[in-house]
């Protein structure tokens, strides 16, 4: 099973919206997944609640474990992510991402976070893969300019840039992703993906 921690320690960064598309897009792509919900408020696991039947399927994994018969398990980790909490994740998985918000405070967090996260054995072993998403890119805004600088200087890959849309808003609330609407709602969007997504079926 490959598994991916989504993972940032600042509340707010886009990660359990990042968590759901990347498994809606494996599901859609006839992958067994699951997520593992780790953060207190359950929203992935309210969201996979609400998700439409006939949609591509996403289980729930059960346990810190993640205990689950899927190919691919999707965690989406708590705010204040930090020290056994974060080594008992990093034993799951051999992928982390990290989803960045433009904001100072966002980039200050974020910043640390990767110092910590590069320290790890694992990580400095070569053994888990980390890389980077800007969320919710405003164009032409100093907030958005200020992430790109920053993300710039690190020693990392850019996953993608994902503009700030009610197109993920709008999908959520119906238990959807990006990958279950018809393609010209979200052709945008999709085209900001391209790289993750072959990253994610290198992957696989």
């Amino acid at each position: 099973m490959k598994a991916i921690l989504i993972a940032n320690p600042k509340g707010g960064s886009g990660k359990t919206t990042l968590s759901t598309n990347i498994a809606g897009y494996l599901a859609v792509r006839g992958q067994r997944v699951a997520m593992l919900d780790l953060d207190k408020q359950k929203s992935a696991t309210q969201w996979l609640a609400t998700r439409p039947l006939h949609l591509a399927t996403i289980g729930l994994a059960q346990g810190e474990g993640g205990k689950s018969n899927a190919e691919w398990l999707i965690i989406d980790s708590p705010a204040g992510l930090h020290d056994k909490n974060l080594e008992r994740a990093l034993q799951l998985v051999d992928r982390v991402i990290v989803p960045i918000a433009p904001s100072l405070f966002d980039i200050q967090a974020s910043q640390e976070f990767l110092q910590i996260l590069s320290r790890e054995k694992k990580v400095r072993k070569g053994k888990i893969f980390v890389g980077v998403v800007g969320m919710r890119m405003a164009p032409r805004t100093r907030a958005a300019a200020a992430l790109e600088h920053f993300i710039a200087t690190l020693d990392l890959p850019v996953l993608a840039y994902l503009r700030e849309t009610q197109t993920y808003v709008n999908a959520a609330f119906e238990g959807k992703t990006l990958f279950d609407l018809p393609p010209y709602l979200a052709e945008r969007e999709l085209e900001q993906w391209a790289y993750l997504l072959r990253w994610l079926e290198e992957s696989a």
